[in-house]
């Protein structure tokens, strides 16, 4: 009998259910339900509406029973960082507060004063970005310490959702190394790292790899939905999830475009030596205990503010038409400055960067996002040639997944910038990596190869080569 499971994979902007099943030797996928996710402002801080995306949740799986569809597992992935704290009753004692929050401002160079840099990386071998799991906590400790000490629990945000399903607590591997707490070396929580920052250890989880059955619904929501299905952990990062549905890594750099870009390889073991410090790169856990090591930098999230700063007036194939339209527009910006990472108006944003950096200030739409582009182009240029640096080898291709490889403007870019082969797909990376770990669960798919291998059969995948210059 068909084994269908159900991928729930929810990015900063937006969630999906989609459904999946082998037929005829390829993945058949089937979208059950779209909806929005937003940052929303609560009291001080800016949140994610947790309860409404568990409703949306449960909105989309009894859709699959009204399209016919009785699904074996169900799958969670989210984006990493951010987490909710329940107490001794399993309820949640805050919001569940958004990465872009401005709480860890500062707390970063707090903790290097209790822990070096070099150690912290040494030991977890993870990106310093402002916003990850311990400067949150730290700033949390600081400012509601109350809190930390009532609680009883702490899971990320698919953790929580999992726990609603199944009444279940269980920290997932891919997402947990994501926090800067997890020792690289040990695959454990860093109980030394934790008792040095003033933060108790046993709220931790014991951390769970893909794959694992979490366990079945819980009685209400059988009786809820009408039927009854098995959690699985997929690689519940949405990266881990999408890097696993890259058809081929062999000699490859991949890069994730999505509101973020993660660009980087897969590595068998974590390489946490100085010149990966010195040029930030992060060695999160992967299927397997794969690494992924990679750079997290700014992406499709300037160009969504951008559009929504015009008011939504221009769809994103206008916005590359109007890119494309000013050519000769040149200038470009750090992605990663700070000022990026929530601005009240993007375009402001970009417009101040380039007059305080004496460039022309982009004025028309179009070279407003021919600025976003071209600046998102020279950060993976940059990127690349770190890694390149750091395994002193040549990598011939790149291959971007995700949403972001439908934009050809920019997939021709990095091919024309980098002179590499760039292939763009499968556009559902996230969610088939998903709907893959459920199905190595099940004992559909024997090893990640052999879900590699029937990716590759599934998808269409455009290949994307230099266009050299004319010579007039």
């Amino acid at each position: 009998m068909t084994k269908h499971c159900v991928a729930v994979d929810i990015g900063a902007s937006s969630g999906r259910l989609i459904a999946g099943h082998i037929e005829n030797g390829t993945l058949q996928l089937q979208e059950v339900h779209r909806f929005e996710n937003k940052i929303v402002q609560k009291g001080n801080h800016f949140c994610w509406e947790v309860d409404t995306l568990f409703a949306e949740i449960k909105k989309g799986i009894h859709k699959c029973r009204e399209l016919g569809l009785q699904p074996e597992s169900i799958g969670i992935d989210t984006w990493a960082v951010d987490f909710v704290l329940l107490d001794e009753d399993g309820n949640p004692l805050t919001d569940a507060v958004s990465y872009r929050d401005p709480r860890t401002d500062g707390m970063m160079e707090e903790v290097f004063n209790i822990i070096s840099k070099e150690r912290l990386y040494l030991e977890t071998g993870i990106q310093f970005q402002k916003f990850n799991t311990i400067y949150q906590l730290y700033a949390l400790k600081q400012s509601n310490p109350e809190i930390l000490e009532k609680a009883k629990a702490f899971l990320m945000i698919p953790e929580y959702f999992n726990y609603l399903l199944t009444g279940k607590k269980a920290n997932e591997y891919t997402n947990a190394t994501s926090t800067q707490l997890v020792n690289a070396f040990t695959k454990k929580w860093d109980k030394e790292l934790l008792g040095q920052l003033g933060i108790n250890p046993d709220v931790f989880q014991d951390i769970q790899m893909p794959k694992t059955i979490l366990g079945n619904l819980t009685e209400e929501l059988v009786e809820e939905f009408g039927f009854d299905m098995k959690v699985v952990l997929p690689a519940t990062h949405d990266t881990g999830s999408a890097v696993l549905s890259v058809p081929s890594l062999e000699d490859t750099i991949y890069i994730s475009s999505g509101t973020w870009s993660l660009i980087g390889v897969e590595n068998p073991f974590p390489i946490c030596v100085p010149k990966a410090l010195d040029y930030n790169f992060t060695n999160e856990g992967g299927m397997d205990y794969r690494y992924r090591f990679l750079k997290n930098i700014m992406g499709l999230w300037m160009i969504q503010e951008v559009r929504r700063n015009y008011n939504n007036q221009y769809s994103f194939a206008e916005l590359v038409q109007l890119a494309q339209e000013a050519a000769d527009f040149r200038s470009i910006v750090n992605v990663d400055d700070a000022r990026f990472l929530k601005p009240d108006n993007m375009i402001k944003a970009i417009q101040n960067y380039c007059r305080e950096t004496e460039q022309a200030v982009p004025s028309t739409v179009g070279e407003v996002a021919k600025c976003v582009f071209d600046s998102l182009v020279a950060s993976y240029e940059k990127a690349i040639g770190e890694i390149k640096e750091i395994f002193e080898k040549e990598f011939k291709t790149i291959h971007i997944i995700g949403g972001g490889c439908q934009n050809e403007l920019l997939n021709q870019k990095i091919a024309d910038a980098t002179n590499k082969t760039v292939y763009a797909g499968p556009v559902e990376a996230t969610a088939i990596g998903n709907l893959v770990a459920q199905l190595m669960a099940l004992g559909e798919i024997d090893s990640l190869n052999e879900a590699r291998e029937l990716i590759q059969q599934s998808f269409e995948v455009k290949t994307f080569e230099k266009i050299e210059a004319c010579i007039n």
